[in-house]
């Protein structure tokens, strides 16, 4: 369609061109601090007895690696450990018995007995104590497994315990997870190990940089977003689970064919722009776009670069045109097949006489 200079200034015609240019955006989303779920230790024992002592006795605490955790008393681990003391007098006494099966079984008997103690772990520093001393240890020492905070707590003094019961769980806090909701519209640009931002109220002008660990496969129904795992090292334990935080993501896209985002006029089943052509006229053409960045959209097709395409007043622009088509076929349906209209019927012939 043709539109002359003088309405086009009159209607607010502007352009803009399409042009090669580097492209990127920020994408914005709130997330909370969680637990690194891999670095949990869920303490159980091995043996069936009762506490005697508690040395970890309330939640919070830090605790670190190979701290005692409680001491328990287990006659099964007593008699276990006076079947070593026998087994080991048996194999030094039976060890040089000329009969091999004789010293054989000695052996093994010792050996099967320090393998019975290893599976409730016991440490072989610890067997080797216990022959050296010469008598059973009454209690076992239970030791934490990792350095970290006491999340829960069923350990009390004089307490019946067996293998199944969970008597503390203690979390590694020096990684930490951020789970944070991205937009449906914004999970293409998502990767794996890419940089992300991360701010806190709670200190003011500081700055953590994690990485994109892990996108999780299922979609909120209600919010249509999808949680993304962020991991952050936290040396000094200044993030604490469940803080709400901010994190931003950075998207370089490099240099991308791009137009205005305003020169598009989307319909939901097509996106369409207006190309300024010589003479004053208006070409509407198809475009099919990528993704946005700030104030362009990236052109897969439609367009080439150099082009010009209307960025205001192109509502107008496309209200006309379709005012014209529409006109256009109105037109065509009375004259287009030669049938007269209505107000175009030929007078009658007169009749002889009348």
């Amino acid at each position: 369609m043709k539109i002359s200079p003088q309405k086009q200034q009159l209607i607010g015609v502007q352009y803009g061109e399409v042009l090669y240019q580097p492209l990127s955006k920020t994408i914005r989303a709130v997330g909370k601090v969680a637990y690194d779920e891999t670095k949990i230790a869920r303490i159980h024992t091995k043996i069936e007895g009762w506490i005697e002592r508690v040395y970890v006795d309330f939640i919070g605490k830090l605790v670190r690696k190979n701290h005692p955790l409680i001491s328990i008393y287990s006659p099964e681990l007593v008699s276990t450990q006076q079947e070593l003391l026998l087994a080991r007098r048996a194999k030094d006494y039976l060890g040089d018995n000329p009969i091999r099966d004789i010293s054989s079984n000695a052996f093994s008997l010792y050996e099967a007995t320090r393998d019975r103690l290893r599976l409730w772990d016991i440490t072989d520093e610890q067997i080797k104590e216990i022959e050296q001393r010469g008598t059973p240890t009454k209690t076992l020492i239970l030791y934490s497994p990792i350095n970290g905070f006491v999340l829960t707590r069923n350990a009390f003094e004089g307490q019946r315990i067996t293998p199944e019961a969970e008597l503390y769980a203690i979390a590694d806090l020096s990684t930490v997870w951020v789970l944070a909701d991205i937009y449906e519209y914004e999970l293409p640009t998502i990767k794996l190990g890419q940089t992300v931002t991360m701010t806190v109220s709670y200190f003011p002008g500081k700055t953590f940089k994690g990485k994109v660990a892990y996108i999780y496969p299922q979609l909120d129904n209600t919010t249509r977003t999808l949680k993304v795992r962020v991991e952050f090292s936290n040396p000094d334990f200044q993030l604490k689970p469940d803080m709400y935080v901010n994190v931003e993501l950075f998207i370089d896209y490099g240099q991308q064919l791009a137009l205005p985002g305003d020169a598009v006029l989307d319909s939901g089943s097509n996106q369409v722009v207006f190309v300024a052509r010589d003479g004053g006229y208006f070409e509407p053409r198809k475009v099919i776009l990528g993704q946005k960045a700030g104030d362009f959209f990236i052109v897969i097709d439609g367009v080439k670069a150099g082009e010009r395409v209307v960025t205001s007043a192109n509502f107008l622009i496309d209200s006309e045109s379709q005012l014209k088509a529409a006109l256009g076929g109105i037109s065509h349906m009375g004259h287009g097949d030669g049938t007269p209209t209505a107000g175009e019927q030929k007078a009658p012939t007169p009749q002889p006489g009348g």
